[in-house]
């Protein structure tokens, strides 16, 4: 089984909920606490062992491909005033090892689309998708987790979470087989089914393994709803032809999507940021706000 590394960040979507703080800026560089969405994407693949982040971008991010590049003129000035700590801390920014590729979705023609772009660039290897919104928190991180069974079991991974059942119809909502309690076999897949209609709880959040078969499937879709062409359609072909597993992680997820999720994170990661973290919990207390 060939090792997984490489993976895919679709970031060319328009972020319009986060609208107008994303009017000039991609909601992928929307900051929690102190690095933006992509990094912390970006560190989790990392720790993943990927050294190949494969970034399919649109026409206003080119700020994600800055912040992954050398800045030359920060450095030296950071450098000529003897301020080592925060030279660190702007070189660290792209994770040591790593190679950069970036290719541009011409259309907004959906995320299997976006997918799909990253053929050229796959070949015939297994690869990983992170989507940057969802900010995944888990020791390991949730995708070296998936990494790790990728290589026991060989087969395409989902990462699933139980939702609301009110919830359905904002994901990706799969059917299972009885299996260990963090894998079980995906039978069927459907794209936001209403809650009267969803064969389970189980949604399909921003974290995936493929073998390079998806992308045959993924070629003979036909344009779906908005006339993009939906991952999900491409999953539930893949089904036809190998098994693909539902993946439990341990961690906990932040839909950064959202303007509560997102603000669920910045709470979350300042509370045990090691500089700002005491402090920052001591203005809580003096808030008298919950804990949990």
């Amino acid at each position: 089984m060939k090792k997984v590394s490489k993976c895919v960040f679709p970031v060319a979507g328009l972020g319009t909920r986060f609208l107008p703080a994303t009017k000039a800026s991609p909601k992928e560089m929307m900051p929690v606490v102190d690095k933006p969405l992509i990094q912390y994407a970006v560190e989790e693949a990392a720790a993943a062992g990927i050294t190949d982040m494969v970034f399919v971008t649109g026409r206003t991010k080119r700020s994600i491909e800055d912040h992954f590049d050398k800045a030359y003129e920060l450095e030296s000035e950071l450098e000529a005033a003897g301020k080592q700590e925060l030279l660190a801390i702007v070189r660290s920014a792209a994770p040591s090892g790593i190679n950069c590729i970036y290719l541009r979705q011409q259309q907004a023609l959906g995320l299997g689309h976006a997918v799909l772009c990253a053929a050229p660039v796959i070949g015939d290897e297994p690869f990983a998708v992170i989507l940057a919104d969802d900010l995944m928190d888990g020791e390991p991180p949730i995708m070296r987790q998936m990494v790790d069974n990728f290589g026991r079991y060989g087969r395409s991974v989902v990462a699933v979470q139980e939702v609301p059942q009110d919830q359905t119809q904002s994901y990706g909502i799969v059917s299972v087989k009885p299996g260990t309690p963090d894998f079980q076999q995906v039978t069927a897949i459907v794209e936001k089914p209403r809650p009267e209609n969803a064969p389970s709880r189980l949604a399909v959040v921003g974290r995936y393994i493929f073998t390079s078969t998806i992308f045959d499937h993924l070629r003979n879709l036909k344009p779906g709803s908005g006339g993009e062409l939906q991952l999900t359609d491409g999953i539930s072909a893949l089904l036809a032809e190998e098994a693909v597993l539902a993946f439990s992680f341990a961690g906990t997820r932040y839909d950064c999507g959202s303007k509560l999720g997102y603000m669920q994170a910045v709470l979350a990661f300042a509370r045990k940021h090691p500089e700002i973290g005491p402090s920052f919990e001591a203005h809580l207390a003096a808030l008298d706000l919950p804990r949990g």
